[in-house]
């Protein structure tokens, strides 16, 4: 392995190097890092860039920063907003309404204030100002967002990029004469995204009927809104609207709601989220047909099908109409084919492990990268930026694939959902078929066993680890509960590190604190050849032996 290679190899695929000799060698091994780098680069001076990113949503931002610490020449091709999505149209304006409309929801919350001797009367909102409080935040990271590439020296180019051949895009403006013109780069990295997925049938007016990107602006509150979809953005808008007192009907397709989270953990959020609040649903039907109103005159009409027979079952007519259907990616007019590349049939963009866009022939077309929503692999905005960042490495020449198993993903619900790894479901199924079905083992803990969570009067909740008893390895890990997007990485890092449970199940967590929800789950795991924590204290230590004392 080359000096070159030798630090990133240990810290991005986990490989275990000694602390003595990481801190020796780390400066005076980065340092020659990316001096090879970028004499690598220079020394295709033909090129006006080293890397051009096309899009610069929080996974082309990544890549770009990471690729200006190797040494690279980097330039950023955006048609839309700096930040892209997630920014502007997703992640962040969504927490701030969540932040905003979670501080209602507990002031309302008058027999959880009394518990705590707290009393609240007559408790109002102003929708405009909610509205602005996300609206200030999306363009306040935006511009953040904008400078930090600028002051380590990225181009921004404005426009709708095009592939016109190997390591060549063309860019501009529709209607737009002064902006555009043709740059050339060693290698270029799409990094499109995607926009909301709406079903056939569901004509869009962006007033009545509205996609997520509508809804963030919080232009008016439905008395009653229909949800399409119970996924990650439908939960979190049933979160806002109830708060902020509008009636909730959901929509879904398959026969349970929140599909794709693990089963047991599902069950208890919809009896937290869901059933206590003014929510109810139809499940195992399609919206087949939705006719837009007019607020506060018309009411919009909702066909509803049943998704196994067709046949049309009941009909809605509410305020309004959220689609939540998911996302598609954002891959239109890329001009692939100038490469012998091609999208398929969902419109992602094929790439191998290392992000390498592959050719209609399955071949690796050289220097071209895709990362993100764009092609499919994790549509997530952190894993969005680890794919970037992996994609800098493999072009650096230093080789690395990530592990989409260790990517977390967090539901913003008032309490939260987050995972990573695989359900109950899954793991059992993939054990079944690899043939080790007999050792799969879960552990739990609850919620209203931590002290930090019962202070807080948020003893709803739990958390689950499945794991293979046989090795400790950590197949998936659920919570759901208090700031449970936050206590998830303990999980996913040990995950990516390829921890096991043996690794980390005698580390130390303060007290009292929320992490102790992992800890129990980590203690309570049962993995063959090592101790088991909870008999410890009935174990008598050996003579000569002193026990430390634990304070409480």
């Amino acid at each position: 392995m080359s000096g070159r290679q030798s630090l990133r190899q240990g810290q991005f695929l986990g490989q275990s190097l000694p602390c003595a000799v990481l801190e020796a060698r780390s400066v005076k091994s980065r340092t020659r890092q990316i001096k090879l780098c970028a004499q690598a680069a220079k020394a295709g001076g033909k090129y006006d860039y080293d890397l051009l990113i096309i899009g610069c949503g929080v996974g082309g931002h990544g890549a770009a920063l990471h690729a200006v610490e190797s040494g690279l020449k980097v330039a950023v091709v955006e048609g839309h907003d700096i930040g892209g999505t997630c920014v502007n149209r997703g992640c962040v304006p969504s927490k701030a309404l969540l932040a905003a409309s979670g501080r209602v929801r507990d002031m309302k919350n008058t027999m959880h204030l009394k518990s705590m001797g707290i009393q609240v009367d007559n408790v109002r909102y102003d929708r405009q100002p909610i509205a602005d409080h996300a609206n200030n935040l999306a363009a306040s990271i935006q511009g953040n967002l904008k400078r930090s590439l600028e002051a380590i020296g990225v181009d921004i180019l404005i426009g709708q990029a095009k592939l016109t051949g190997p390591n060549t895009v063309k860019y501009s403006l529709p209607g737009r004469v002064d902006v555009g013109g043709t740059v050339t780069a060693g290698d270029i990295m799409i990094a499109t995204g995607s926009v909301p997925f709406v079903p056939p049938g569901i004509p869009i007016d962006g007033k009545t009927v509205f996609t997520s990107d509508h809804a963030l602006k919080l232009e008016w509150v439905p008395d009653w809104v229909a949800i399409i979809g119970s996924g990650y953005i439908g939960l979190e808008f049933s979160d806002v609207y109830t708060a902020l007192g509008s009636e909730v009907t959901f929509i879904e397709a398959v026969d349970n709601l929140m599909p794709g989270f693990d089963k047991e953990i599902a069950r208890l959020a919809q009896r937290v989220l869901i059933n206590p609040r003014k929510i109810d649903w139809h499940t195992g039907v399609l919206a087949s047909k939705v006719t837009p109103g007019v607020p506060g005159v018309k009411p919009v009409e909702i066909e509803l099908t049943d998704f196994k027979t067709k046949e049309v079952v009941d009909k809605l007519e509410v305020d309004a109409c959220l689609v939540a259907t998911g996302r598609a990616p954002y891959t239109q007019g890329l001009n692939l084919a100038s490469v012998g590349a091609e999208v398929d049939r969902r419109g992602f963009v094929p790439v191998n492990e290392r992000m390498q866009v592959l050719d209609t022939k399955g071949k690796v077309v050289p220097h071209l990268y895709c990362i993100g929503d764009a092609n499919g692999k994790y549509m997530l905005a952190h894993a969005a930026s680890a794919q970037g960042i992996s994609a800098v490495e493999n072009i650096c020449e230093r080789p690395h694939v990530l592990n989409h198993a260790s990517v977390p993903a967090a539901c913003f619900t008032h309490p939260e959902v987050s995972f990573v790894g695989m359900t109950e479901e899954a793991a059992r199924e993939a054990a079944e078929k690899a043939g080790y079905g007999d050792k799969v083992s879960i552990s739990k803990t609850s919620f209203k066993a931590n002290s930090k969570a019962l202070a807080e009067g948020e003893g709803d909740g739990m958390a689950k680890m499945i794991y293979r008893r046989d090795t400790g390895e950590i197949l998936g890990v659920h919570i759901f509960g208090l700031h449970a997007a936050d206590l998830i990485h303990e999980a996913s890092n040990a995950i990516s590190m390829g921890s096991s449970i043996g690794d980390i199940k005698f580390n130390v967590h303060a007290h009292p604190t929320l992490s102790e929800v992992l800890d129990e789950l980590f203690k309570q795991a049962h993995v063959e050849g090592i101790p088991d924590i909870a008999l410890q204290s009935k174990v008598k230590p050996e003579k000569g032996v002193k026990r430390e004392a634990v304070a409480a």
